[in-house]
């Protein structure tokens, strides 16, 4: 069926020599695998590969057999132009970071209008905005929500967060967080990205967080893998 529909992209491998295989997330589908023929080498069609950078916002034609093989895409343009995304050293690392956590996280091929909105407006925001240190944090605590294991904040009170159930708790477990990170964890919950500047983190406290959920991640969702480009991020961020 072909299918016109917004797209963002989360990754572009090459493949042989002339070859992109790039998956994306769209409006219509949820995540898209597609392999784009001799892109690498072609200079006239129209599909151009600075197209395919993680987290570019498209609208793509494409021919979507559903039959678990890579699908094709016949025409694609630019939604939003970004400005600093791409060019911004600190920019581009947290969305490569960011790119990579949905890639081990996002699985499901069917339609997620909720999570997509999400993710388009996320990526407006860090490119309009002078970026933000907590930015990665928030979004990959956010993005447990649309994922089905945000945490229950109705007993965000009692003195310990239990990593397993997903809920706030009085008695202590191996699976429960306190202290640092648990005051940082109640500080984004119910918060927006116009907020993030005004929590003030070091950057031992900034990564122990992010070390903090991925294992969230790694116990609610089978398989997932910790991404390689954390190590690069966390050295930005002083």
């Amino acid at each position: 069926m072909l299918v016109t529909t917004p797209a963002i992209v989360i990754s572009a491998l090459k493949y042989g020599e002339a070859d992109l295989v790039v998956k994306c997330f769209t409006q219509s589908d949820g995540l898209k695998s597609y392999l784009l023929r001799r892109i690498l080498k072609s200079k006239k069609g129209k599909l151009r590969t600075a197209m395919f950078q993680p987290a570019t916002q498209l609208e793509i034609v494409a021919m979507h057999k559903d039959k678990g093989t890579l699908e094709s895409i016949r025409d694609a343009k630019v939604l939003h132009s970004y400005t600093t995304l791409h060019t911004d050293i600190y920019k581009t690392s947290i969305v490569l970071f960011l790119a990579e956590m949905l890639k081990n996280s996002i699985q499901e091929e069917e339609e997620n209008k909720e999570l997509y909105t999400f993710l388009e407006n996320a990526f407006l925001w860090l490119d309009k905005n002078e970026h933000s240190a907590n930015f990665h944090l928030y979004f990959i605590l956010e993005l447990t929500r649309y994922l089905g294991f945000y945490p229950d904040t109705s007993t965000s009170s009692l003195p310990h967060f239990n990593m397993l159930t997903g809920n706030f708790e009085y008695t202590e477990t191996i699976y429960s967080i306190t202290e640092d990170n648990l005051f940082i964890l109640n500080s984004l919950l119910g918060i927006d990205f116009d907020a993030l500047n005004a929590i003030k983190l070091n950057k031992t406290r900034r990564a122990a967080f992010v070390n903090m959920v991925i294992g969230y991640y790694e116990l609610h969702l089978h398989g997932f893998k910790k991404p390689k480009s954390l190590t690069i991020l966390n050295s930005l961020f002083n």
